[in-house]
């Protein structure tokens, strides 16, 4: 959903969004946010599976493919055993992507469920952030679509079983064009229902509108047809909705583009069309107070519609068992709400985890601090910086300013190198070698005390080969019926195993469990952290901008890790400061410095003026997280 954020930021919505509650960005040398609640057992590991692909095992793959022909996966397949091998890659929370019942073109009409037009869908599976109905789970993912929430009921039981959290999506920035709670509890109302349409805005109007104006399907661009040209009595060039809603992007055309969120609507959150808000501002205090306070702030203020509505959503699925949210484009909704909705979260359940996708850095800390997130995503710092190395485009010097730039966040931002957004490490148009993900994930999982997110498949090497109709190779669609060659193989007919693995797809497995579930136990890794790159970058030997390296420490462990992006290995001598020295309290003499992934062991040397030297091989594609022994 990310690529139209540019777009987003070009209209006057955008403004009024951005910068409602918004402070001045705090200095680095502020102090570190109170590590958020959720991470009380450790550092976090989140593994983010779609389950329409998950279980399908049928190896069909035909572009714009049915569900007869390609297969779908179910919850089902989500077994005690698959469970227990999820767990055993070192996760804690499963993030079940694509559970709510989004917009699909398929007849659930037996069921109630109203038909949806392929005009308004991208894909024939649908998009997960299209959704139709916040009280309820796609009816494709069910054995028997009329208990299919009794079957989601049962998967978060059995998560719960094998000891996995469950993470589940709100969007709350648009819902699909035919949103219709079928599910909803009693009293409460679908979105829009009660709008005054004959005006743009209203405060408690849940859409935008133009007035007088039909809604008119995108114009095709490129050759586009839905279905890819297939019959279907829906697909007329036309859907009805009159007057037009806003796009979720923020388009407020009645004919938005092809490029444009046109199967979604956006929602209005008290935010009018000129930028400004129909809401009570936080108090710039608020900052440094904590979700108690927040509740409190709100408990008699008046707001609108859309949060109530949002707060009713969150507040079913807590009851319902789930144990936290994934928050689809939060940077597009007001941090205000964010304040409002978390703290309600957070006063019923204080170790649920509030996850932020956010691409707009000077907003970090508002919506650490002031819109109460767990975590955000490290998109276009981390994220993107170190894939300028693996594709050859930069060196590593970057990161050392972005980590100083996150200093006081630093544990709040969410680590990874895949997710449906992002193309997959091992595809032709990102790296072409699951491998260079090795020193990438290292330095993801341990530069800070922040989740790490490992995407379904990933451990595998998945390419995200083959257009899949809608969805285009690199990244593993979101939009189609499909499945996943590797994990298909490692289902092995219900086994979850490595019996049918490449040795290389073992090999990879095998890393990302070390790696994931020594970064879970380390209690370094939740401690201090110290750049060691620039040091070596001015006093180092033959340490090139193809590596990059830090230290981790706490009372009990003390940490190196050096990372080698170049696909050849590098000879150096990592140079130590006298600070890090001290801080560690080594005394002169020889350390043995053990490596954490693989076996072997390294000798460091402690000189009299507490000067330190570590020579050492780092292998080509490769991270070492080594730990010093006294």
């Amino acid at each position: 959903m990310k690529k139209f954020i540019h777009l987003f930021l070009a209209t006057s919505i955008a403004a009024g969004t951005l910068t409602a509650c918004h402070q001045e960005p705090t200095t680095t040398s502020e102090p570190k946010a109170a590590t958020a609640e959720v991470q009380s057992n450790g550092k976090p590991v989140i593994y983010q599976v779609l389950p329409r692909l998950f279980g399908n095992t049928n190896p069909t793959n035909k572009p714009w493919g049915t569900i007869e022909e390609n297969g779908v996966g179910k919850f089902s397949d989500f077994t005690p055993k698959a469970l227990q091998e999820i767990k055993a890659l070192g996760a804690d929370y499963i993030w079940y992507t694509g559970s709510l019942h989004h917009a699909v073109v398929r007849d659930y009409s037996a069921f109630g469920i109203s038909n949806d037009d392929p005009d308004v869908i991208k894909g024939r599976a649908g998009s997960p952030y299209a959704v139709k109905d916040y009280y309820s789970v796609n009816p494709d993912l069910a054995e028997d679509p009329a208990r299919r929430l009794e079957e989601f009921k049962a998967l978060i039981e059995r998560s719960h079983d094998a000891g996995l959290k469950v993470i589940i999506d709100i969007v709350p920035n648009h819902v699909a064009r035919n949103y219709q709670s079928l599910a909803k509890p009693e009293g409460v109302r679908d979105f829009g229902v009660d709008d005054d349409t004959r005006v743009a805005y209203a405060r408690d109007n849940n859409f935008y509108y133009v007035p007088g104006e039909p809604f008119q399907v995108p114009v095709a661009e490129d050759g586009y047809q839905p279905l890819n040209g297939e019959p279907h009595p829906l697909i007329d060039g036309a859907f009805k909705e009159v007057p037009a809603k806003w796009t979720g992007n923020g388009s407020r055309a009645p004919q938005p583009a092809q490029g444009d969120w046109y199967e979604t609507v956006k929602i209005n959150f008290g935010v009018r069309p000129d930028g400004s808000h129909d809401f009570a501002e936080l108090p710039a205090d608020f900052a440094q107070k904590d979700y108690r306070a927040h509740a409190a702030f709100w408990a008699d203020k008046d707001v609108p519609s859309s949060w109530k509505k949002f707060r009713e959503i969150t507040d079913y699925w807590l009851a319902f068992g789930v144990d936290g949210f994934r928050y689809d484009m939060a940077g597009m909704v007001p941090v205000a709400f964010w304040s409002y909705l978390n703290s309600s979260i957070k006063m019923q359940k204080p170790d649920a985890l509030l996850l932020a996708e956010i691409y707009q850095p000077d907003l970090y800390r508002d919506y650490v601090h002031l819109g109460k997130m767990d975590y955000l995503y490290d998109k276009v710092g981390t994220y993107d910086a170190i894939r300028a190395v693996m594709e050859g485009k930069a060196g590593t010097d970057p990161l050392v300013d972005i980590q100083e730039s996150l200093s006081g966040i630093e544990d709040n931002m969410l680590r990874f190198m895949e997710n449906h957004d992002e193309q997959r490490i091992g595809s032709p148009e990102f790296a072409g070698n699951p491998e260079a993900g090795k020193p990438a994930m290292v330095v993801s999982a341990t530069i800070s005390g922040a989740p790490t997110l490992l995407y379904f498949g990933q451990e595998l090497g998945e390419p995200g080969a083959g257009d899949a109709g809608f969805g285009k190779a690199s990244r593993t669609t979101i939009f189609d019926y499909w499945s996943v060659p590797t994990i298909r193989r490692w289902n092995n007919e219900g086994q979850f195993n490595n019996e049918k693995l490449s040795e290389s797809e073992k090999s990879l497995r095998d890393f990302y469990a070390k790696l994931l579930t020594f970064s879970r136990q380390s209690p370094a890794l939740t401690g201090e952290y110290r750049d060691l790159h620039r040091y070596n970058r001015e006093q180092g030997q033959n340490y090139t901008d193809k590596l990059y390296s830090f230290a981790r420490w706490s009372d009990d462990e003390r940490l190196l890790v050096i990372a080698n992006f170049a696909d050849s290995d590098a000879t150096t001598t990592l140079q130590l400061p006298t600070a890090l020295i001290e801080e560690w309290q080594l005394a002169p003499g020889k350390y043995t410095l053990t490596n954490q992934l693989t076996q072997g062991s390294l000798e460091m040397v402690v000189a009299d003026d507490l000067s330190a030297q570590l020579p050492l091989t780092a292998p080509a594609l490769a991270g070492q997280i080594l730990k010093v022994t006294p």
